[in-house]
């Protein structure tokens, strides 16, 4: 399938793409967590876990652009939640000052975003 034929374009793609990595990264992150330990591995395994389907699911399906906007906003904030807990555990510093906030912040955002954007009709 070209770029062009793809429900949510280039945007879509990169979603489907983020949600196999999260989930493959979501998996790998928990076995790490019960063979390695790490306070902060299996918190940053969960949220990739679940936020893998969101991804894959805009990606493949497309949506308005609220829907997508609200979804790339969701991926900025798992990369940066969930990279601030690995730095923790797997290099015992932060990412960068405030990370872990920040991306908290833009989840919460994301999801607020995914929500408005229901309220939305798509347009042909």
């Amino acid at each position: 399938m070209s770029t062009a034929e793809h429900p949510a374009g280039t945007s879509g793609r990169i979603l489907a793409f983020a949600g196999g990595l999260c989930g493959a990264a979501g998996v790998a992150l928990s076995a790490a967590a019960v063979h390695l330990g790490g306070s902060f591995v299996g918190t940053a395994a969960s949220f990739l876990l679940m936020h893998a389907p969101v991804f894959v699911a805009v990606g493949l399906c497309g949506g308005n652009l609220g829907l997508r906007a609200g979804s790339l906003i969701l991926l900025v904030g798992l990369l940066l939640f969930s990279g601030d807990l690995l730095a923790r555990d797997f290099l015992g510093s932060r990412l960068f000052p405030m990370s872990a906030p920040i991306g908290g912040t833009l989840l919460i955002a994301g999801w607020l975003v995914i929500a408005v954007s229901a309220l939305f009709q798509r347009r042909s």
